[in-house]
């Protein structure tokens, strides 16, 4: 028998005739022992365990810092950078704890999207944000709702924050779809950075200019069957050389004014010159609907937007660029094309920008585009100057301004100018608006939609930017070309007024009677409530009698012609127009010049008389300023602005008022 079992056979004999006290005390003993041996096993093997766990992720971890800054470079994370290394630790601790708060929110919305609105969309799901940004992710997944109410709530919510960090910035602009892009653009005030820039632009071929370009694009445009313009203004883009190009531009008909200095010269045509000419053909191309897949098809927005890059100094070419751009998005079917060329983009920084002209072009780019808030398009030459952005105010009705010869949907409605003794006695005026209606109007009646109708005159046949249109400017012509706009603008389904000036109150009075012998124009004239003319020759003016004196003006136009004092076909329109006026009951309010206008530097006449300027119902107020200056308010506080503001508020009470 081993000693070990001696020894155990021995405890338990003095165990069992030992007392009782005895007995206990070397079971505790016992246990103590045996718990300081368990204790020691399970310790060790804790230990052990852990000393291979840890050796065994050493063995198998991958660095993976490479592919996280690759990560970071596809989402544009813009990350600071520690300048030492307790803040390269305090940040990178910073980090992980964010890392980790997220991990538990995102659970937290997962489980809760599960059980209230399905799990969140495959394409976030793999987010890794930090805490806040889960706001940001949840609002683009809801801009992508199959709710409309739920995607434009979104839109606006995304808009309205702007607390989001540049890469964040640029994270949404990756991933917003495209109706979310332009309903961001045409929203007020957005952040540029929701907009990724322009995609990079194909290399030209060696030797190719943006002017050959535009030649190259106008020349695989077609020309059979479409109108005489187009193809007279593609005719004169694509002269073999400058120099025959700048002796056509020395006519008084050509584009933009005197090209004389040109063709005395016979020097090249700068290539601006030929870039702006190129494009005005491309403005009456764009029109034709059948041409818009064409140019579409040959590069023409990735050329307009080199060309727009290139000209950033210019104005009128970035207008022309960008009314060619509106013209096409008339055509849904290219709203891809143009949003993946970038155009989003440059119209949302259009949008913001000071020059009221500028602003409108993109506007109605933009508003032609949003088919998700707009349902009416609006053509070349209808221009919304109020709300040119998403609003939530309700509109409520409709005012139309349409300007009169030499006029512009812009210039006419412009604040009185100011000469500098003027501005000097008058410190109050610290700003000047280059369009009233839009600045001031929109201010005081928020629920109006507020437009305005742009349209060729010329007081000269010598002065008409296409010889072949000079028998299409007569009343008739332009009364139903402006009609068909009107009605595609939705112009007629609420109240309406109109505000005109000098002829254009001729063009209205010819509308309303062409409206009242088409069926489908009833709503226009059932909704008319007002007109407001300025100076207005209803009885024609001297002015187109004298004109034939003046030498600049030897061969007075169409339109000039329907001017002459006490003509056949003025009278006619006159007592038509009066009959409809009086059987409609349209309320009329009119205003007269009593100041002659400089016509040159030695001429002086009162363009339109005060009795001409009297249409025989309505309101009639002379007021002392000149023809021109007559829809030019000098300050919003002035007579002329305030009676005006007053005769709409009036005929437009009981549609604005609730």
């Amino acid at each position: 028998m081993s000693a070990a079992a001696l020894r155990l056979i021995r405890c338990r004999r003095l165990s069992t005739a030992g007392p009782p006290g005895l007995r206990k005390a070397l079971q505790w003993r016992t246990w103590k022992k045996l718990a300081k041996v368990t204790g020691a096993v399970v310790l060790g093997g804790c230990l052990f365990i852990t000393y291979e766990v840890v050796a065994l992720d050493k063995a198998v971890t991958i660095d993976t810092s490479v592919i996280l800054q690759e990560k970071y470079k596809s989402y544009i994370y813009l990350r600071a950078t520690p300048s030492d290394e307790m803040e390269n630790f305090t940040t990178g601790m910073t980090y992980k704890a964010r890392k980790e708060l997220h991990k538990a929110a995102r659970r937290f919305m997962e489980m809760s999207s599960r059980v209230l609105l399905g799990s969140l969309n495959e394409h976030f799901s793999h987010v890794d944000a930090d805490p806040h940004e889960v706001a940001l992710w949840v609002l683009l997944k809801r801009t992508q709702s199959t709710d409309k109410a739920v995607r434009l709530q979104a839109t606006q919510e995304l808009a309205d924050n702007h607390h989001w960090h540049d890469y964040q910035y640029q994270t949404a602009a990756q991933v917003i779809d495209q109706r979310t892009a332009v309903g961001l653009a045409r929203t007020p005030r957005v952040d540029l950075r929701f907009f990724l820039p322009p995609p990079p632009l194909p290399n030209l071929e060696e030797g190719l200019s943006a002017e050959d370009g535009l030649r190259n694009l106008l020349a695989s445009l077609p020309l059979s069957e479409v109108d005489k313009c187009v193809q007279y203004f593609t005719s004169l883009a694509l002269r073999e050389s400058t120099q025959s190009m700048a002796a056509q531009r020395g006519g008084l008909w050509c584009f933009g004014g005197n090209g004389l200095p040109y063709a005395q010269s016979l020097t090249s045509v700068p290539s601006e010159k030929v870039e702006s000419f190129c494009l005005q053909a491309l403005v009456q191309h764009s029109k034709v609907q059948s041409h818009c897949d064409h140019i579409v098809v040959n590069g023409g927005l990735q050329l307009l937007q080199r060309v727009f890059q290139l000209r950033r100094d210019s104005l009128k070419i970035q207008g022309n660029i960008v009314r060619i751009i509106g013209n096409l998005a008339l055509n849904e079917s290219v709203h891809q094309d143009i949003a993946q060329s970038g155009w989003v983009s440059v119209l949302a920084e259009m949008m913001q920008s000071p020059h009221v002209m500028q602003a409108s072009h993109a506007a109605r780019a933009l508003a032609n585009l949003d088919r998700e808030m707009v349902e009416e398009k609006y053509q070349d030459g209808i221009y919304i100057l109020h709300p040119q952005t998403r609003d939530n105010q309700p509109i409520k009705a409709d005012v139309l301004f349409i300007h009169g010869i030499l006029g512009a949907a812009f210039k006419t409605w412009r604040q009185k100018d100011r000469n500098m003794l003027e501005e000097k006695e008058d410190e109050s005026i610290t700003e000047y608006t280059e369009c009233w209606p839009k600045s001031w109007l929109a201010a005081d009646c928020p629920n109006l939609r507020i437009l305005s109708v742009e349209y060729d005159t010329h007081l000269s046949d010598w002065m008409a930017k296409c010889p072949a249109e000079n028998q299409r400017k007569s009343l008739a012509f332009r009364s139903q070309e402006l009609l068909k706009k009107l009605k595609l603008a939705g112009v007629g389904e609420r109240p309406v007024i109109w505000v005109a000036h000098s002829m254009g109150g001729l063009l209205v009075k010819k509308m309303l009677l062409d409206a009242s012998d088409n069926p489908d124009m009833q709503g226009l004239l059932k909704n008319t409530k007002g007109i407001m003319f300025y100076s207005v020759p209803h009885r024609g003016t001297s002015m187109a009698e004298y004109s034939v004196n003046v030498r600049y003006l030897l061969f007075p136009s169409i339109e000039v012609r329907e001017l002459c004092k006490d003509s056949p076909a003025l009278r006619n329109l006159n007592e038509n127009f009066l009959k409809l006026a009086n059987e409609k009951e349209f309320n009329v309010l009119s205003f007269a010049e009593t100041v002659p206008t400089n016509i040159g530097s030695m001429i002086k006449i009162l363009v339109v008389p005060t009795h001409s300027a009297n249409l025989g119902i309505g309101e009639l107020i002379e007021v002392d300023v000149d023809h021109l200056n007559i829809c030019k308010p000098e300050k919003k506080d002035s007579f002329l602005y305030k009676r005006s503001l007053q005769f709409i508020q009036e005929a437009l009470q009981s549609y604005i008022s609730h």
